[in-house]
């Protein structure tokens, strides 16, 4: 089975220095490569600055609204992922648990549903 983990950082959790923010990314280069040598990854990506973001929400009558960002009523982003393909949720959180963003921000582990469109 699939699951995405969602690395969700806050807009105000910045490493304090220069040297720790290099340590966490260090951090992270070594876990994709242990994601990657486990054979499990699918798919990884870090997203954009939450600052790039538009949503896009349709109204009762229709009518597009687009803003500018992502949430408005929180300080979340989605900062980036992780696609493994794994044998049960307990070995995804075992994954999620050994993310660096576990330890800066917040890791969510949702399954994927298989969606056949045939």
């Amino acid at each position: 089975m699939k699951y995405m983990l969602l690395i969700i950082g806050t807009q105000d959790a910045e490493p304090e220095t220069a040297d720790a923010g290099q340590g966490l990314m260090e951090a992270f280069m070594a876990y994709h490569k242990a994601v990657y040598d486990a054979g499990v990854m699918v798919d990884s990506n870090v997203l954009d600055s939450f600052e790039t973001a538009t949503s896009v929400q349709m109204d009762a009558s229709g009518e597009r609204i687009v803003t500018d960002g992502p949430f408005a009523e929180t300080r979340e982003y989605l900062g980036g992922y992780y696609i493994l393909d794994l044998p049960d949720l307990d070995a995804a959180i075992d994954w999620a648990a050994r993310c660096p963003g576990a330890r800066a921000w917040r890791v969510e582990v949702r399954p994927i549903q298989d969606f056949d469109l045939s």
